[in-house]
């Protein structure tokens, strides 16, 4: 590993690593490595034995991801630390359609056999997989009634361009809920920014496991936004340009400071390990820091990862009213990733892993640098002290900050998601969520706010002429398995209370503030609605204890507040009920990983975060999880059309009595040099 006090130069220069997840990390038994493109063949060669796939039996991959293995297992494998216990069972989890039924399969590898495998019975279904809603556009182009819809609205169908929706729920019997997906058509007409151009009123309805056509009217809604000024490529925009930056990068000359040994990564004092699922896209496990005061690593966090998004908007009219998504559970946070770019998604001395996944028929698909791994150096202070009260003496003594953070892109239709984790040498864990890309927009008759009737909601904002961004919200769930020095913590909401000072104090002061702590023993004293009281929230070890008594723990520190605002029986809320509170706390359970349930699209809200808490279990001093919702109300304005600047929130996991003082006193700070040339390193 490269020393602590990193070389940083500033220069025009650079290089960036690539790895491959497949070919260039050592081969691995560590529990979480993600499934090599091996492994996924050899998963569908195994299935396939079983299910042989022919003109008259459809059988589709839908997820294809490693199989939980037992937690008690992997914490023994991991504490022996030179890794000589034997590792727990590495299996494949596969959920599948098969003749129009979901089936889940457990495949062994070291038995090479299927141990499990059955029919699943309950509401929803597996996530879409990209080959299916690229047929269903292959459908729709072929299907008379949409021709003719287009010949009479005076539509050029070359121009045409589909993006899928799923529908959601709204009370039908689990018999009227199938599995279907409405085409969303927009117009290119001059643009490529086509979400920018949607083509209303035409209602477009498939059904996955018939795959064909099985609604479709056509309102003859002919109002359409202009293609002008919505042109976002930097190779296409014309002058004026602005404003200007200059070109600058900042580079480390000897390499990262960072070591990935297969898909552990070593930096500073943590070691995590890192990999990629299809639905959750990254996963941080066995997060743990090295405590220089007892000269060994110490547990924080034992797994963590986004748990679902859910993307409601705000009209509910018949070309909107559906648009409710679970992005995760509907279409795959990892399959909707995008290959990032060096040194714009990226700043030079990245180093870039693929995501690989299973496509419908289980072949491996590989997305190319689909994560990515850099220290940030951005300028902000560690830690300081000017000192300048001790007559004849001033000191002044600053420790730049700088952090690691994994990164990764998703990209959901409209919107880019950036998801970093971001670690930082105090002992911090940060999660921060970006949100850019395009507005989904729909058409109107106006072109200014006076033209509105009084009275008329047009739910949003005319960011354009003939167009308006739709009123939305984006509810972004983590989920994170936290091991503070162990797997046995317990959850403190420390209130802060205001006192009035006694009489018998001699003092002119009337009032003050301190703290009652109360550790919650049930899921519901856990539940958390940001913003109704000033309290703290503490996962604490309630079995290790500082030298001067306090329990060892970690703190939540919140970002902005937001919550749902739809009915709490409006049935998109009914399904997405995991947002009724900002923070959950409930105890370790294997199957309880996704917030929404394992089975979201078109889901009926009864296998949700929401209701497995209502068991109210007992959560004191127990392996517990904590459910943390980054919310965002988003009513658009002009600034964010033909695209959106990034929006950004998220939260921290801070020390909190965890060392016995400050981990990053004795840091040496990082030295800065400028240079005018540099010979880039080429591996």
């Amino acid at each position: 590993m490269a020393p602590s006090h990193y070389f940083l130069i500033l220069i025009l220069f650079s290089f960036i690593i690539v790895i491959s997840s497949s070919n260039s990390f050592t081969p691995s038994r560590h529990p979480f490595d993600p499934l090599t493109e091996t492994e996924l063949k050899l998963v569908r060669t195994i299935i396939n034995k079983s299910y042989p796939v022919g003109p008259s039996h459809k059988f589709t991959f839908q997820y294809v991801g490693l199989n939980e293995p037992d937690k008690s297992l992997v914490l023994s494998w991991y504490s022996s630390r030179n890794h000589a216990i034997k590792p727990p069972p590495r299996q494949a989890f596969v959920i599948a359609r098969d003749k129009g039924k979901t089936r889940e399969i457990v495949v062994d590898f070291s038995s090479r056999a299927i141990v499990s495998d059955k029919i699943r019975v309950g509401n929803g279904y597996p996530m879409l997989t990209n080959d299916e809603q690229e047929t269903s556009s292959d459908i729709v182009f072929k299907f008379k009634p949409f021709l003719h819809s287009v010949a009479r609205r005076r539509l050029n169908v070359s121009e045409i361009v589909f993006t899928t929706s799923t529908i959601g729920w709204y009370g039908e019997s689990k018999a009227k809920t199938e599995r279907v997906i409405r085409m969303m058509p927009f117009y290119l007409d001059g643009t490529v920014n086509m979400y920018l151009k949607p083509i209303e009123g035409m209602t477009i309805i498939v059904n996955l496991d018939q795959m064909k056509v099985t609604e479709f009217k056509d309102r003859l809604i002919v109002t359409m936004p202009k293609a002008n000024e919505t042109e976002y490529r930097i190779s296409k925009l014309k002058p004026p340009f602005g404003p200007t930056l200059r070109n600058a990068v900042l580079v480390q000359p000897n390499g990262p400071g960072f070591k990935i040994d297969g898909h552990t990564v070593r930096w500073a004092n943590w070691e995590f390990h890192l990999s990629f699922d299809v639905r959750a896209g990254i996963v941080i496990s066995l997060a743990s820091i090295f405590d220089t005061e007892v000269n060994k690593y110490r547990q924080v966090l034992y797994k963590g990862h986004l748990s679902e998004m859910f993307i409601p908007y705000m009209d509910p009219t018949d070309d909107w009213y559906f648009i409710t998504y679970l992005d995760c559970g509907d279409f795959g946070c990892g399959q909707c990733a995008v290959s990032l770019e060096p040194y714009t998604d990226c700043p030079a001395g990245a180093v870039f892993m693929d995501g690989v996944f299973a496509g419908q028929d289980g072949t491996p698909a590989k997305i190319p640098n689909a994560i990515c791994i850099f220290e940030k150096y951005a300028g902000d202070i560690m830690w300081r002290h000017t000192e300048a009260e001790i007559p004849n003496l001033e000191i002044t003594e600053v420790r730049p900050d700088v952090s690691l953070v994994a990164r990764i892109v998703t990209t959901v239709g409209n919107y880019d998601y950036i998801v970093d984790y971001e670690f930082k040498p105090s002992g911090s864990i940060k999660m921060g969520v970006g949100l850019t890309g395009v507005l989904e927009v729909k058409p109107v008759k106006y072109i200014h706010t006076s033209e509105i009737k009084v009275g008329e909601d047009i739910h949003g904002t005319i960011v354009a002429d003939n167009t308006v961004g739709v009123n939305h919200d984006h509810f972004v769930t983590f989920r994170l398995d936290l091991d503070i020095d162990g797997k046995d913590n317990s959850f403190v909401r420390n209130e802060l209370v205001t006192k009035r000072t006694p009489k018998s104090v001699n003092t002119p002061r009337k009032s003050y503030w301190s703290s009652r702590p109360k550790t919650a023993k049930t899921e519901a004293e856990a539940r958390v609605k940001l913003g109704l009281k000033t309290e703290e929230l503490v996962v604490v070890n309630p079995n290790r204890k500082t030298k001067h008594g306090n329990e060892v723990g970690y703190r939540l520190l919140h970002g902005s507040a937001a919550g749902p605002l739809l009915a709490q029986d409006d049935f998109p809320q009914i399904r997405a009920a995991f947002t009724n509170y900002n923070v959950w706390i409930t105890p370790y359970n294997r199957s309880e990983v996704w917030a929404g349930g394992l089975y979201a699209d078109r889901s009926q809200g009864d296998d949700t975060l929401a209701v497995w808490s209502q068991r109210n279990r007992k959560i004191e001093n127990k392996d517990i999880v904590m459910w943390y919702t980054v919310g965002f109300h988003h009513v658009p304005s002009q600034e964010d059309y033909p695209t959106m600047p990034t929006l950004s929130g998220g939260f921290e996991l801070r020390p909190t009595n965890f060392f016995e003082r400050n981990p990053v006193l004795k840091t040496k700070p990082v030295k800065v040099t400028t240079a005018r040339q540099c010979i880039p390193k080429h591996d």
